[in-house]
């Protein structure tokens, strides 16, 4: 299992709703259509966290290139007054992210981690 954390581009703000439910229903329909198995997946206002287990025949970083591209073109495709305030440059994400493997810690504990995140931002 891997655990992904990425921003968008400038660490804009913008996931808050009916974007971050947008943004979910396409990240989870691009797993479907490409056999990932996104186990959590979460969206607080500036990163995401997704939780996804292991695809035999895709390497992490094929992963976050099939996730990232498709759902970048998705979610301006949905909202293009987005792009054009906030992402002049036309890219949504920046091009790193943040990737490990989960071994240390127990499935249920990562899940958790991912799933608290919106409370946790909430707090601050």
């Amino acid at each position: 299992m891997y655990h992904f954390v990425w921003v968008p581009k400038y660490r804009r703000k913008v996931f808050t709703e009916p974007y971050r439910e947008t943004l979910k229903s396409i990240i989870y329909k691009i797993g479907y259509d490409y056999e990932i198995d996104i186990v959590e997946l979460e969206i607080p206002v500036y990163h995401i966290h997704m939780v996804v287990r292991g695809v035999p025949k895709m390497s992490p970083s094929d992963v976050m290139q099939i996730i990232k591209s498709i759902s970048a073109r998705q979610f301006f495709k949905f909202y293009p007054e987005i792009k054009r305030r906030y992402f002049w440059g036309g890219k949504l994400w920046t091009q790193s992210y943040f990737v490990e493997t989960i071994g240390n810690a127990t499935e249920e504990v990562i899940r958790k981690y991912v799933q608290d995140q919106l409370v946790e931002l909430d707090k601050k």
